[in-house]
């Protein structure tokens, strides 16, 4: 069982996460329109279960996620609350304009486009910073760089070291679905934390053959997203998301395995699914992307719900998780 409101460091700096953070792209229109007050509520209902750790980027509805974000945290004391948002991406209006965005919903009209310079990433954080209309912004993280990782080093990560070196931030990280690449982050930078998003969960935990054990080692703070790998451990069955795409029949029938299993010992999917990383020591905080009151309220109940370790012990033992996997 887990408290949403435990609280620990973000790698060597001076910030902390709540054990459940919330990430926002729901409330930026994710598959579905979200309006203004379903979002505010959503918001308030994280902030009145201890919820203070907060993820977003430019991306997430177009600057939609960044804005409503900010609406809602000018209420709140500005030190009561960690802030994350990313780097990597400008929102510039299209030269022709290209209808609905293939992801998010009642969006604004400008669409992202690829800057991991030192100058875009720099342009980037004042443009974060005025749809968000706060003083700063906490923990900045190079946001998925796949295809980009030397103009990633040599422009966005020196300038968010600048950034923080000058005191404007107070940690850098880099978020990505995969761990390969921040493997090499951690080796050739000097990073505070990591996002993971669906490399570290229920189903796959490949993340502890290398990225995990280095993080301890340099300590650096992972932060977990996609605990439900896009919604197969949320409810397995044909049709269910596999990394944003339907998933294979294999997948389907390991999810029901590891299913059927929790329920034995009367343990929801979902309520293991969200409280396994956060066993491992480098595991900082899980991101919930509730997309209204009821939902953050759910996450929060399961993220509470009492785990037999015998539950642990059968996965392990049945191979189902790594045995390396620290779950007690």
């Amino acid at each position: 069982m887990q408290k949403a409101s435990g609280q620990k460091p973000l790698g060597r700096t001076s910030l902390k996460a709540t054990a459940l953070g919330l990430g926002t792209t729901a409330i930026g229109g994710l598959y579905s329109a979200t309006s203004d007050a379903a979002a505010f509520e959503t918001m308030e209902a994280a902030w009145d279960l201890g919820v203070r750790f907060f993820d977003t980027a430019p991306q997430y509805g177009n600057g939609m996620a960044e804005q409503r974000l900010g609406s809602f945290l000018k209420t709140k004391p500005r030190d009561s609350y960690v802030l994350c948002t990313k780097v990597g991406r400008l929102l510039r209006l299209p030269r022709e304009p290209e209808g609905e965005d293939a992801y998010y919903k009642g969006t604004p009209p400008e669409r992202p486009v690829f800057d991991f310079s030192y100058d875009g990433v720099m342009t980037s954080v004042e443009e974060s910073l005025r749809r968000l209309d706060l003083d700063r912004i906490d923990v900045l993280h190079i946001h998925d760089p796949d295809a980009h990782y030397a103009q990633a080093m040599d422009g966005a990560y020196k300038a968010l070291d600048k950034l923080r070196s000058e005191g404007q931030i107070g940690a850098v990280g880099a978020g990505m679905n995969q761990s390969e690449m921040l493997v090499k982050f951690a080796r050739h930078g000097v990073f505070d934390c990591f996002l993971l998003a669906g490399r570290y969960t229920l189903l796959e935990q490949g993340a502890l053959d290398e990225l995990l054990p280095l993080c301890v080692e340099k300590q650096i703070s992972i932060i977990i997203g996609g605990v439900y790998n896009s919604g197969l451990l949320a409810n397995p069955g044909a049709g269910a998301k596999f990394n944003y795409q339907e998933a294979d029949k294999g997948l389907i029938d390991r999810a029901l395995q590891l299913e059927r299993a929790c329920l034995r010992h009367g343990v929801p999917l979902k309520a293991a699914a969200i409280q396994f990383p956060m066993f491992h020591p480098a595991v900082a905080s899980v991101l919930t992307g509730a997309r209204s009151r009821e939902e953050i309220i759910e996450n929060d109940a399961l993220f509470r719900h009492p785990i037999p370790a015998a539950m642990w012990d059968d996965l392990r033992s049945s191979g189902l998780i790594s045995p390396q996997a620290p779950a007690v």
